[in-house]
């Protein structure tokens, strides 16, 4: 996650840091002060983000949007909230660099602010491949809010359940892949998988979707194949609540509701959709949150017809750990910290795998559930593919 801290203070007094042409000099990279000014960086950062995740709620950037540049009582007033708690809203917005205002010298409440349309686009338009507030909402609204029940769960050594984590954290998920499944997913099929590609353009064929969330996978693998029945399965009923109502919206004129289908289940011991046959059965983004992973591929082998392929979706990670570990996969430990490892621990026995899962690891999963790998690099900075075939 990107830090919003920019410019550093300047060295306090008495920290033994020598002047240099009037200005303090910048603290060793190794030094107390410079740890600690990069941790108020973060915490900069965080406290930015809870701001922000309090104009995406309150409906404080669509505000902005539709009066353009706007004093804090005309934002107030279209969004339903106190003048002088949104001014301060809006100054604090400004400062961090996410609005603009005019005459910033007027009296406060003559200042008018404005959302540039470009940040806009990045808050607001889930149809953008820069939309980032799904990024806002599921650490702060969704990892953030179980903190207490997290440190008792790390305490007890023992996981947090899914269903723990709310709907802040099911929205955030799928906001944050829905970019994927929309602009990338269907150019990656295509491209790695022709066979598989041309097989689904035939009908009658199927897919499953293990795991799918609130199926904004299962939607889109739909689109892609018109010609395709999709089934999606989750383990966690309040995430087939949402596929459902996700289904239940889409233009009638799609026709998926003839062809979709959720059903809340176990898939180690129920499989997807009840029955084998499957020209693709898809885990994406969800094996390294299970208890049992190997138990789910062998389920996801038994659902494939000949010649069928299983397409994993998991975090791009360095084949080995390393201590300079790129931002991205800084993302993903910290991500497992605090959800991923404890959801995958929360039902035992457990594998314990945890958000960061090297390729080897997928392989010797694999492996064990009789399945062969090959990993598919797509060059996109957060996520591989892996397409898993049955072994003669």
């Amino acid at each position: 996650m990107a830090s919003a801290f920019r410019t550093p203070p300047p060295a306090r007094a008495g920290l033994g840091v020598p002047p240099a042409r009037g200005r303090p000099a910048a603290p060793a990279a190794d030094s107390t002060q410079s740890f600690s000014l990069r941790l108020f960086g973060a915490g900069l950062a965080s406290a930015e983000l809870m701001t922000c995740y309090l104009g995406l709620e309150l409906g404080l950037y669509e505000a902005l949007r539709r009066t353009g540049p706007a004093t804090a009582a005309q934002v107030a007033e279209e969004s339903g909230l106190d003048a002088r708690m949104v001014r301060e809203w809006l100054e604090q917005q400004t400062c961090a660099g996410v609005l603009t205002v005019d005459a910033p010298e007027a009296r406060p409440e003559d200042r008018r602010f404005t959302l540039p349309p470009a940040h806009a686009e990045a808050l607001l338009d889930s149809g953008s491949p820069n939309w980032i507030a799904p990024l806002v909402v599921m650490p702060i609204g969704g990892m953030a809010a179980v903190l207490p029940q997290l440190v008792d769960a790390y305490r007890g050594r023992r996981g947090l359940p899914y269903a723990a984590y709310g709907e802040a954290l099911r929205g955030g998920q799928a906001g944050l892949n829905h970019g994927v499944f929309v602009h990338h997913l269907p150019g990656w099929i295509s491209r790695h998988l022709p066979d598989i590609d041309a097989r689904l353009r035939v009908p009658g064929s199927s897919i499953a979707d293990v795991a799918c969330g609130s199926g904004l996978s299962t939607l889109a693998l739909a689109r892609m194949f018109p010609d395709a029945e999709v089934h999606g399965l989750d383990l966690d009923e309040a995430s087939i609540r949402d596929a459902e109502a996700n289904l239940a919206a889409a233009d009638p004129a799609e026709g998926l509701g003839e062809r979709v289908r959720f059903r809340a289940g176990d898939a180690a011991e129920a499989g997807a959709g009840g029955s084998a046959g499957h020209i693709l059965v898809c885990v994406f983004d969800a094996l390294h949150d299970m208890s049992a992973p190997v138990d789910v591929l062998r389920a996801c082998r038994r659902l494939l017809a000949p010649g069928g392929a299983v397409l994993l979706m998991e975090p791009s990670v360095g084949e080995r750990f390393t201590p300079a570990a790129p931002d991205s996969e800084r993302f993903h430990y910290a991500v497992s910290v605090l959800h991923c490892l404890p959801v995958g621990m929360s039902r035992t026995p457990s594998a314990g795998t945890g958000t960061v899962m090297r390729p080897d690891t997928v392989r010797r999963y694999a492996a064990e559930a009789g399945l062969d790998t090959r990993v598919i690099d797509v060059g996109h900075p957060f996520h591989r593919l892996y397409r898993l075939t049955a072994r003669p």
